[in-house]
């Protein structure tokens, strides 16, 4: 849950007469959520946000679906995603429900253009690269390990340091927050959350652009692309405030909670949405009790599927899975741990595991990207030779 922030210069109050030097009015925007009950941050802006020149013909960029019923356990090695020059492009949804997409991208370039989703939050996350997302409300660097949470209808602009890039991302159709049970009833994050507010990183170094031309913004809604040019610079911000605003949190900043016996996921939530979860598995500690079991028990799935992405390490559950794999183990039928991987884990101490776990809590449908990549029989993998 973002904190208040605020950014350059405002006035004293809201929706006053604001000028500059020269005597002309800056121009006030309110962005936010869920009309004008959730979060929220006023801009000030020296253009009118509005002035748009241009808008040529949208196209689809909605996912192919393959499946759209499945009760199978699959996985998919998600390295095989091909590397794409373009942003957009590269970005291949392999699950979709009512409530959330889940993909991966390997995009090679930087944008020329903005980019702008008005339908979704965005969660991405930086397994390979590092860069800076650029918004109206500062700049953003990023890592490797890093969460970016960017609200709908931010207009951002992306840079890479590199060509070699992996993400995780998500759409989500309704706000992402932190957990509320690790909140207090003022918004602060508790003592016993595995995270606090020096952990999220908020937008730095806001630049004003004083920019006339022809600015692209490509605008998703409903699963179309609309092509739009601006007159002005988006970022033409000379200050904000609010609660509505993109921020980073690093997963290495997850600190584990642990107990003497095997505790179950909801521990490692890191982010929530009404219609899933995310969790973060990190290095940590297993369980101390003296006959403790550290590999976790056989469970069912039955109200969520359970999607985890695997980051790095051995991830001592599994067997033969290698970095940005991912499995998908559907609501209605048990799962657990590997043949042998209960035995392994008895008497061990730690584990490296790294690795982003995301429960959606109604069925998602597979596309024909991720069939691309899937790994054939993976239900089998629980039998024994």
């Amino acid at each position: 849950m973002p904190i208040y922030h605020s950014m350059g210069t405002i006035p004293d109050k809201r929706h006053v007469v604001f000028r500059n030097e020269e005597g002309k009015l800056y121009q006030e925007e309110l962005v936010g959520t869920q009309g004008f009950s959730s979060l929220s941050s006023l801009a000030y802006h020296l253009h009118p946000p509005t002035c748009v020149k241009q808008k040529d013909k949208p196209y689809s960029v909605k996912p192919v679906v393959a499946k759209q019923e499945s009760l199978d356990a699959m996985s998919f090695q998600g390295f095989e995603v091909p590397q794409v020059e373009d942003y957009l492009e590269s970005r291949k949804t392999l699950f979709v429900n009512s409530a959330l997409s889940v993909g991966l991208a390997a995009p090679m370039k930087s944008t020329p253009y903005f980019y702008k989703n008005a339908d979704a939050d965005e969660m991405l996350f930086i397994h390979q690269g590092s860069g800076t997302v650029y918004t109206m409300f500062g700049k953003l660097p990023f890592k490797y390990g890093d969460y970016i949470i960017i609200p709908r209808g931010t207009v951002y602009k992306i840079e890479f340091d590199t060509t070699d890039n992996r993400l995780l991302f998500i759409e989500a159709t309704n706000p992402i927050y932190t957990p509320k049970r690790y909140r207090n009833e003022f918004g602060q994050l508790l003592e016993h959350s595995p995270f606090c507010e020096r952990d999220i990183k908020r937008p730095i170094d806001l630049k004003t652009h004083d920019e006339q031309g022809e600015f692209d913004i490509l605008i998703k809604k409903k699963g179309m692309m609309y092509p739009y040019t601006y007159l002005y610079h988006p970022f033409d911000v000379v200050g904000w405030d609010g609660y509505f605003y993109p921020y980073t949190f690093s997963i290495f900043n997850f600190e584990p909670i642990t107990g003497r016996i095997h505790l179950p996921p909801p521990i490692h939530q890191t982010f929530e949405n009404v219609g899933f979860v995310v969790c973060s598995f990190v290095p940590r500690m297993y369980d101390y009790h003296p006959q403790a079991i550290p590999a976790p028990y056989h469970h069912s799935n039955i109200d969520a599927d359970e999607i985890l992405y695997y980051v790095d390490g051995d991830f001592m559950s599994r067997n033969n899975i290698q970095k940005g794999q991912l499995t998908l183990h559907p609501g209605g039928i048990p799962h657990g741990p590997h043949p042998g991987a209960i035995e392994r884990s008895i008497g061990k101490k730690e584990t490296q595991e790294l690795a982003v776990m995301i429960d959606p809590f109604g069925p998602v449908m597979i596309t024909e990207e991720a069939l691309k990549i899937e790994v054939k029989d993976y239900y089998k993998s629980w039998l024994t030779e």
